[in-house]
């Protein structure tokens, strides 16, 4: 009896030759331009886009191995967040993945949960791709394992916060006075007994808001007493969370609320609809940072809208800027973007 092995679909790798084939180009357009070095190379803009929508097609894989054998470099990027199912970080991302797609990289992205050890093993992980350079949101217990690639002339650039003491290029909104355009507000519509809610972490995004918080009450002769404060533990479950909120709101004579992230806010506004308190007839509501039920919500929610756009495309500069080996001035190195100030029916 004679057997017969089934045939087996054999799928051939596309190389940029069959690319440059099927556009009628030369194999070093198409290399140009799948490289992110079409403007470079004097290459039309709608000759690049022909080029990756044939290599798209035809489902094209490039080599990273020897693309980073062949140039030292992997064309890839490292994206560390905080949460990535956070608005304000899940946006940050998806602008950086746009941004480095225009100019031919690919991302790699993770978030920390502020958990140091996960922060560590997300570096190292990283370090072994080889990922050519880094965008981190970092965690206050990242400070030694940034040092550590700054020291071997990684080029890093944090993004929403930073450390002081490390000359690390940074782009930030400026949280400082974009919290005292909260507060102005709120002190101009006549509230005093102004609550402050915030995560207990060592972060310089959260004492710059806090310190906001207190001069605006000092500039207009309100005392900030430490009652009016509530520090919430990162890692609590968010029912825990409302639950602190609850008992704080409860148990503290207020007129207003300022909640220092976005996601504090949410967890505010489920625990001031569990107390049945109206907003903003028993308690006017504002918030750093935007989120989408902020605008369903009624009465919408006043916020401190973040310039995420901006801070993601000036990251992305100031990474191809050390990746070009351009000197960058003191004031290159931290990037401060105004906030703004969105007036809502809460206030």
């Amino acid at each position: 009896m004679a057997f017969y092995k089934p045939l087996t679909r054999v799928t051939m790798k596309v190389t940029i030759r069959d690319i440059a084939r099927k556009a009628g180009v030369a194999p070093s357009t198409v290399s140009a331009v799948l490289n992110g070095k079409a403007k470079e190379s004097r290459i039309s803009e709608q000759l690049a886009d022909r080029i990756r929508l044939i290599a798209s097609d035809m489902d094209y894989q490039p080599n990273y191995t020897a693309v980073s054998l062949r140039t030292g470099k992997t064309r890839v990027l490292g994206l560390i967040v905080e949460d990535i199912s956070n608005v304000f970080f899940a946006t940050l991302a998806k602008i950086i993945e746009e941004e480095a797609d225009r100019v031919g990289y690919k991302v790699l992205y993770c978030s920390t949960e502020n958990n140091e050890a996960k922060a560590r093993e997300r570096i190292r992980i990283f370090n072994q791709r080889q990922v050519d350079g880094f965008l981190i949101t970092p965690t206050a217990g990242m400070r030694p394992f940034i040092s550590d690639l700054l020291k071997q002339q990684k080029p890093v650039v944090l993004m929403d916060r930073y450390f002081p003491e490390l000359d690390a290029p940074h782009v930030l909104v400026d949280n400082y006075n974009g919290a005292r355009l909260a507060m102005d507000h709120l002190l101009e519509k006549g509230y005093r007994n102004i609550g402050f809610v915030t995560i207990s972490l060592d972060q310089v995004q959260m004492h710059q808001r806090r310190q906001a918080w207190e001069r605006s009450l000092a500039e207009f002769g309100v005392p900030a007493a430490p009652h009016q404060v509530l520090e919430l533990c990162y890692h609590s479950r968010p029912q825990d969370s409302i639950e602190q909120i609850k008992a704080f709101i409860s148990s503290t004579q207020l007129d207003a609320v300022f909640f220092a992230t976005n996601y504090i806010g949410v967890y505010g506004l489920q625990a001031l609809k569990q107390l049945e308190i109206s907003i903003p007839q028993q308690l006017a509501v504002v918030c750093f940072d935007d989120h989408d039920i902020f605008g369903l919500f009624s009465p919408g929610i006043t916020i401190v809208e973040q310039p995420v756009q901006q801070i993601a495309h000036t990251a992305m500069q100031l990474l191809m800027r050390q990746f070009e080996g351009s000197p960058m001035m003191i004031k290159e190195l931290q990037v401060l973007k105004s906030g703004r100030l969105i007036v809502r029916a809460s206030t």
